[in-house]
């Protein structure tokens, strides 16, 4: 269930043009769902139910390869499962020192380590070294979003 929601947001986000003059940047609201899904029982919940950053590994791949399927081309696949993936490392490592009440900080994280898996992957893809000049627009840019996401999960948590 949780993988088809951040389907839909993922989907429908990628028709929402930002009005910022950065190239590629997008809120990443879908992030929320893993972030959700990432620290889903880790304090216990009424339902007893857990979830494990396995799961929530999933999830985001999931999302990442039917997402792929309806929004983007193959390039795009590939940063986006390149920044995926190290964000997630970057939020599965803070989760063990982080409080629920911190999870913005793991949106942040992971979202500042998605822009800079992001421009590796392009890096490679394109041969241009240059491209990491780009880098610090995107982590300002991912701060704030990832901070945005890191809140829309605290706050679903903290409700649920």
């Amino acid at each position: 269930m949780l993988t088809a929601v951040a389907l839909i947001v993922h989907v429908i986000e990628a028709q929402i043009p930002l009005p910022i003059p950065i190239p590629g940047a997008k809120l990443g609201i879908a992030n929320t769902v893993t972030l959700f899904a990432l620290f889903y029982g880790k304090q216990g919940n009424r339902y007893n139910v857990s979830l494990k950053a396995a799961d929530a590994f999933m999830i985001l791949i999931c999302r990442i390869i039917l997402g792929a399927m309806f929004t983007v081309s193959g390039i795009a696949f590939i940063y986006s499962l390149s920044g995926g993936m190290l964000g997630f490392a970057a939020q599965a490592a803070l989760k063990r020192i982080v409080t629920n009440e911190q999870i913005w900080v793991c949106g942040a994280a992971g979202a500042m380590f998605h822009n800079i898996g992001q421009i590796i992957a392009a890096i490679f893809v394109t041969g241009t070294p240059s491209i990491a000049a780009y880098l610090p627009m995107l982590i300002i840019a991912g701060i704030i979003t990832g901070i945005i996401t890191g809140l829309a999960a605290q706050f679903t948590l903290k409700r649920i």
